[in-house]
């Protein structure tokens, strides 16, 4: 009998990078698991414990993702958490609730996107449904830019419309990998030349880093937060953070449906996250 299902796209069909790590802590813990596809007809979902780990297609098929995992009957974080976090209006409810958060203002259509650029220098817009940095445009009143940043390659809405904020060129963005509850580690990741988008696949680069107190309290006040709006409790999350002007630490982005554990960039990763599904399935 199977213990644990690992959830990945068929992009990456294997497992997330690094997945040894985490398949060695699992071994190591007596937890029999295994990597599937979510949509794949053929796996029975009905009897192990289900962690989404790389369903990194979802943006494009939300609504048959979001089905999908409200067909499993026992999965970490829940159905219910990824239809809010896949949309990133979620970060207009974390403001509102007191959390340090990127400046942020939701637009449903086009004719709502004139006054919310009109809030800041720089704007930043982003798909309220995506993820890779797809669909990422910044709004600068310059015509050109980074090839897919440039405002005249703006994506169908509806839409996050943000500050650019200049610390991602400099000091780079932090995200603190949450499990349990308490914060287990960090990197930074910093985009290449003109870029903002820190991902990989645009030339950025992530760092493991020394887990700061300040980045950590911020990143499980946001776990609570989110926790709180909710009623639900987070398994695990993932908690990117940005530098403000005034020098204080903000939330970008809390991922809490599938966000990659950069096992090889922070293998450690691999036994926390195998220790807090071994305190779930002993718990029954």
């Amino acid at each position: 009998m199977t213990d644990l299902l690992l959830v990945t796209c068929a992009a990456f069909a294997d497992g997330e990078p690094g997945h040894e790590a985490l398949d060695r802590a699992l071994a190591d813990r007596g937890i029999s698991a295994r990597w599937v596809l979510w949509d794949d007809p053929e796996v029975d979902w009905s009897s192990a414990l289900v962690a989404v780990r790389a369903t990194w297609d979802y943006d494009t098929r939300l609504e048959e993702f979001l089905g999908w995992a409200r067909s499993v009957p026992r999965i970490l974080n829940g159905a219910d958490v990824f239809a809010w976090n896949t949309d990133k209006a979620y970060l207009v409810e974390l403001a509102a609730a007191g959390l340090p958060v990127v400046p942020t203002i939701s637009v449903d259509g086009e004719e709502e996107l004139p006054a919310a650029l009109a809030e800041f220098d720089e704007a930043v817009v982003k798909p309220r449904v995506g993820a890779g940095g797809r669909g990422v445009v910044v709004f600068d009143g310059v015509d050109g830019g980074p090839a897919g940043l440039d405002e005249s390659e703006l994506s169908p809405g509806p839409w996050i419309v943000q500050p650019l904020v200049a610390s991602v060129r400099t000091e780079g963005e932090y995200s603190v990998y949450v499990l349990g509850g308490e914060p287990r580690s960090m990197v930074r990741k910093r985009p290449v030349g003109d870029e903002i988008r820190v991902h990989e696949q645009y030339g950025g680069s992530t760092d493991a880093v020394p887990r700061t107190a300040e980045a950590a309290g911020l990143a499980r006040s946001a776990v609570i937060a989110a926790e709180q709006v909710l009623g639900a409790r987070l398994d695990y999350a993932r908690v990117d953070l940005l530098r403000l002007a005034d020098g204080t630490l903000a939330v970008s982005e809390l991922e809490v449906t599938e966000p990659g554990l950069y096992l090889d960039i922070v293998p450690e990763n691999g036994p926390a996250f195998a220790a807090l599904v071994a305190g779930i399935l002993a718990a029954g």
